[in-house]
């Protein structure tokens, strides 16, 4: 079957389609100031810590330390985010010039970028429902439930997320195998 002949109007349909994807240049510039925005919360979170550090408790120094923890994490998804976005949806970045270029970036397609977008959630649900924990004193029994629960609905989704992308990626890896193993008539 010859192929259709191509219209203008596709063609430039097509062309400013593709090139709208720099519209969400913006948006990773933004989730970059964000990380600032983090980084000014994370070093008022380490001022408090060190300037009461004598004089905490051990229990506060350990949710002083969830809370940098927290923090370290939302920091780190916001930039795998940024990072994994930009190359997936807007342009390939060029790494040949950047010695310490991580191994995963230009790595993440968009179902690995959903995944570790996901754990990262989990990591962070996981820390403040240990903050919950260690005050168990001042939260409720119903608001912990909540916390949980939340958690928990994150952790079902992450796994359900990962198994439904790994049978996926076998059945594709079935369906290419059928294609070379059928003879060619």
């Amino acid at each position: 079957m010859a192929d259709r002949p191509r219209t203008l109007l596709e063609t430039w349909l097509e062309k400013t389609l593709f090139a709208s994807r720099w519209l969400l240049a913006p948006f990773y510039l933004g989730l970059a100031l964000g990380i600032v925005l983090v980084l000014i919360r994370f070093l008022q979170e380490l001022y408090h810590l060190a300037w009461k550090a004598l004089v905490a408790t051990e229990a506060e120094t350990i949710l002083g330390v969830l809370s940098l923890v927290d923090l370290a994490l939302t920091g780190s998804l916001l930039l795998i985010v940024i990072l994994s976005g930009y190359e997936n949806f807007v342009s390939k970045i060029d790494h040949s010039k950047h010695r310490d270029w991580p191994e995963w970036m230009g790595t993440i397609d968009f179902t690995a970028l959903k995944i570790k977008l996901l754990s990262s959630i989990v990591a962070i649900s996981a820390v403040h429902l240990l903050k919950q924990f260690m005050t168990l004193h001042t939260t409720s029994d119903r608001d912990l439930w909540w916390y949980a629960g939340i958690h928990i609905v994150f952790v079902v989704s992450s796994v359900l997320l990962a198994l439904s992308d790994r049978i996926a990626g076998e059945a594709k890896g079935r369906e290419a195998a059928e294609k070379v193993a059928k003879p060619q008539a």
